[in-house]
């Protein structure tokens, strides 16, 4: 007990410090701002680790010692034992020895000097990520592979564009990615993983797993995505490593009778081509109907943004697009500094402000908004309610003009650069993405069939959103307008700006829009959404529905 009481004050300072902003919190994985914490926490384990086993070490040192000196001594003591307890010294140590001294020996043999780290550890094991956080992380990775098309050897050889610090993944890690694919009936994914794994042990990496555990995985979830042929391959080569496998066994035999099942139904087909063959004469020939085009969906085109790739302005569009300073009609706040803007895209209208919030002002936001960051939620269409869902992987925290006089100067410029009224805007939301994070294709503005998603502010509709890029992302991470082929990436110190509704009131559906998984790196941003009232003198109402 003494030594947990010298060793406490050590890291318990930096414990407590640590376990303020976590113990309100979890879904770790949605937050890489909040995950560097646990790295805190981590380090601290570690430190305690390493005191940990200076004290067995000094232990075993001691009993080391004590072992050496009664070898040497016993040795003597044995050539002529009557000789060596004849001398009174050497017979009154020995009774001394085996009375006190190994008594003493045992005291420090089952010491236990384990206290301090495993107080530690208890403490800090209550806020640890769950198994959730780590399905979660999972599934970002596998989210991440199919949005930047990576193969599974990529990931695991942590080859990612942008990335400083390389990490690779085990054999173990990726038969975990595997697994978490397979409960999720995901064959796909678990065919990747579980071939990179054995690839992985093929090319001799050390592991706890063996090869059959593998094969069994693999010729399962192969044979789940229809490839009987391969499934069967994989399978006799698990055999091969453990002949009395009975699952193996019995999927051998099953595969192989599918297989000549197969064989024989493609051996009837010629007969039955022939067959219809004949038919077709007899038939009159009906028109071709032309192929009508197809439309591309949504989820093809937004991966394909984010990927860089898609629709590109033409250049009579693109001669349209002008970088300038601006001051909003001389507005007394730019008049003598005007701010730095250019186009980003022509319809809908999207503008980037360059410089418009300083490193300062960003750090004093990040650190109040740390502490307060929660799960980011999603107004339910039908209830209003604001609830998370699993295509928003982010944490948000909410920050008002009471709290810092920094965030009522930032609403203040934004009100001056976008002439509109902020008293009815939304608080500023702060959002930081997690791993793989992510917000998939979405409307600012509530829809016709949504009258209630904005009723309990009482404010209207959002009808404009402007949004502050609060860091740079290595790679991923985009901004992106699948309807329309926009991408806007992220650029430290910038903020964009678009309308959500025509001057009409009536919602501007090419707006829709998605924040792109980031593949490499940390995402920050912050975002206002001006809402209709008090806009009426500011922005009046347009003729047309679309104006």
């Amino acid at each position: 007990m003494l030594s947990f009481r010298v060793h406490l004050p050590c890291w318990c300072f930096l414990l407590m410090s640590c376990l303020q902003s976590l113990s309100a919190n979890n879904d770790f994985f949605t937050s890489i701002g909040q995950m560097t914490d646990l790295l805190y926490t981590e380090k601290d384990l570690v430190t305690s680790l390493k005191d940990y086993i200076r004290a067995e070490e000094n232990k075993l040192e001691r009993v080391k010692r004590w072992a050496d000196k009664l070898d040497s001594l016993t040795a003597t003591a044995m050539q002529d034992p009557e000789s060596f307890l004849g001398h009174p010294v050497n017979a009154f140590k020995l009774m001394k020895r085996l009375n006190t001294e190994w008594g003493d020996l045992e005291s420090l043999v089952l010491s236990d000097t384990t206290d301090g780290f495993i107080s530690n550890l208890t403490i800090q094991r209550q806020y640890f990520p769950t198994d959730a956080d780590q399905t979660g992380a999972a599934k970002a990775l596998l989210r991440l592979q199919d949005t930047y098309r990576l193969d599974a050897n990529t990931i695991s050889t942590g080859d990612l564009p942008g990335v400083k610090h390389k990490s690779l993944m085990t054999v173990e890690d990726c038969y975990e990615l595997g697994k978490i694919a397979y409960s999720d009936v995901d064959y796909y994914h678990t065919e990747l993983w579980m071939a990179q794994a054995l690839k992985q042990l093929d090319e001799g990496e050390e592991s706890t797993l063996d090869k059959v555990t593998v094969l069994d995985y693999l010729s399962y979830a192969v044979y789940q995505q229809g490839d009987i042929e391969r499934a069967l391959d994989y399978t006799e080569k698990l055999l091969e490593l453990d002949p009395e496998h009975q699952r193996a066994k019995g999927n051998q035999k099953y595969f192989t009778f599918q297989l000549e099942k197969q064989k024989k139904a493609a051996e009837e087909e010629p007969e039955k081509q022939k067959d219809q063959a004949k038919k077709k004469k007899t038939e009159k020939k009906k028109p071709k109907k032309k192929a009508s085009n197809q439309v591309m969906p949504e989820r093809v085109k937004y991966e394909m943004l984010c990927r860089g790739e898609g629709i590109k302005l033409t250049p009579r569009r693109q001669s349209r697009l002008f970088c300038r300073y601006y001051d909003n009609k001389h507005n007394p706040s730019f008049v003598l500094s005007p701010v730095k803007q250019q186009d980003e895209w022509d319809s809908p209208y999207i503008v980037r402000y360059l410089d418009i919030i300083s490193d300062k002002e960003i750090e004093r936001i990040k650190e109040l908004a740390k502490p307060r960051l929660r799960r980011a939620t999603i107004s339910n269409p039908i209830t209003g309610v604001l609830e998370t869902a699993p295509y928003r992987i982010s944490k948000s925290a909410w920050l008002t003009g009471y709290e810092d006089p920094m965030i009522d100067k930032i609403n203040q410029r934004i009100e001056d650069l976008t002439g509109l009224e902020m008293d009815t805007a939304e608080e500023l939301q702060v959002a930081n993405y997690g791993v793989g994070g992510q917000y998939e294709p979405h409307f600012d503005f509530g829809r016709k069939d949504e009258p209630d998603a904005f009723k309990e502010l009482g404010t209207g509709n959002r009808i404009a959103t402007w949004l502050f890029y609060m860091s740079d992302v290595s790679a991923g991470g985009a901004t992106v307008f699948p309807d329309v082929g926009a991408s806007v990436w992220p650029q430290k110190g910038t903020a964009v700006f678009w309308y959500n509704l025509f001057a009409s009131g009536e919602g501007d559906y090419s707006t829709r829009h998605a924040a792109c998984p980031v593949l490499v790196g940390n995402k920050w941003v912050s975002n206002k959404w001006i809402h209709e009232r008090g806009q009426e003198w500011r922005r009046p109402c347009g003729l047309n529905e679309t104006e």
